[in-house]
Parts: structure tokens; C-alpha cells; sequence
């Protein structure tokens, strides 16, 4: 398995000295389209209904559970990332840490799959989930993931988002009564003149 994820991988990588358009391309989705997040999820609570805020909140938790999942397989199996064995083309610097599996992508489609669950947030769901395709590639394009990573991610994704689901009644009433108390003393202002929902 380890030989066909090295053969992808070369196959996805990029050459050498590779084109100015597809070079700024891949970059633009590996470093800054996991900023549609804070965006989607930031304009969300503060315009949105409770059942958003709570479908935010649920998204949010299955997205932090997807990185502690990550790190906690990090530190029982190190993998090392292409640049570490000498394989192929690097165009970005990274931390040489365990690469199973990406943190971008497992935290892009928590967020996603979590959406996906409800029928009002499912369109930007949608969009996200297919954001994290050029995602994926371009890690492995600019060198510094696999693309058994990426496989790696779509199942913590998935596993995290139940586990969220499953654990609403747990964190959830805690959770949405200290965050909307938060809103409340940091938004006052805005709450006021009606640009932000109480």
C-alpha cells in the first residue's frame, strides 16, 4: 500500500520548476481557503437563528475533535511526510511532523459533514465538502502530504462528526449558554443598533 501511495504521490506532485498558474493556485487553496471557515462560521453566529448556533457550535466541536483525533494518532504512529524521506518536490515550508492525516482537510470536512447533517446549513456543506477536493490536491501538489492523508482525513472527518452528533446532549446546553453569555458582552454595542442578533 505504502508503494502505491509513494507512486500517487509522485504521479499528483508537482515538477521541479512548475508553471506560475497552477503554482499560485495550489498555494491559494493549501495555505487560505481553510479561511472560509472562520468566515462561514463567524458570519453565521452573528446573523443566525439558535438552531444555527447550535449547528455552528456542533460543527465547531466536530472540527476540534477531528484535530485531537489527529494528534492523538500522530503520537502513536509517526508518518513522515515527503520531504522527510526525500521524495519528490517541496514548494511550501511545513514542520517536519506526522503527516497521517492532514489537519487542513480533516478540519475543513468536520466542519463540512457536520453541515451536510441539517437541512438549512446543507448548501454551504455542500461547498465546503467540494472546497476540500483542490485542498487535497494541492498538499500533495506542493509536496507535503500523501494522498492516503488525505483518505486519512475524510475518515477522521466522518468519525468526529458522529461523535459530535452523538455527544450533543453532553456539550451542548454548557457550551450555548457560555458562548451566547460571551456574545452578549462582546457584541452589546452592535447588539443594540441591530447589526448583530441578540
Amino acid at each position: 500500500m505504502e508503494d502505491n501511495n509513494h507512486a500517487l504521490f509522485l504521479w499528483l506532485n508537482a515538477p521541479e520548476h512548475p508553471s506560475t498558474m497552477p503554482l499560485a493556485f495550489a498555494i491559494f487553496f493549501a495555505e487560505y481557503a481553510i479561511l472560509a471557515l472562520p468566515a462561514i462560521i463567524g458570519f453565521g453566529w452573528l446573523r443566525g437563528s439558535e438552531h444555527t448556533r447550535k449547528v455552528l457550535l456542533e460543527a465547531t466541536a466536530s472540527g476540534l475533535a477531528g484535530l485531537l483525533i489527529n494528534q492523538i494518532i500522530g503520537l502513536v504512529w509517526q508518518h513522515p511526510r515527503p520531504f522527510m524521506i526525500g521524495l519528490g518536490h517541496t514548494l511550501i515550508p511545513h514542520a517536519a511532523d506526522s503527516s497521517f492525516p492532514s489537519d487542513h482537510l480533516t478540519l475543513l470536512w468536520a466542519v463540512a459533514f457536520s453541515f451536510l447533517m441539517y437541512r438549512s446549513p446543507r448548501m454551504a456543506g455542500l461547498a465546503l465538502a467540494l472546497l476540500g477536493l483542490p485542498v487535497a490536491w494541492s498538499r500533495i501538489y506542493l509536496g507535503v502530504h500523501f494522498p492516503l492523508d488525505m483518505v486519512g482525513a475524510f475518515l477522521v472527518a466522518v468519525l468526529s462528526t458522529w461523535l459530535a452528533f452523538r455527544a450533543l446532549g453532553f456539550y451542548m446546553p454548557v457550551t450555548y449558554i457560555l458562548a451566547i453569555r460571551t456574545h452578549r458582552v462582546l457584541f452589546r454595542k452592535l447588539i443594540q443598533i441591530g447589526l448583530v442578533r441578540k
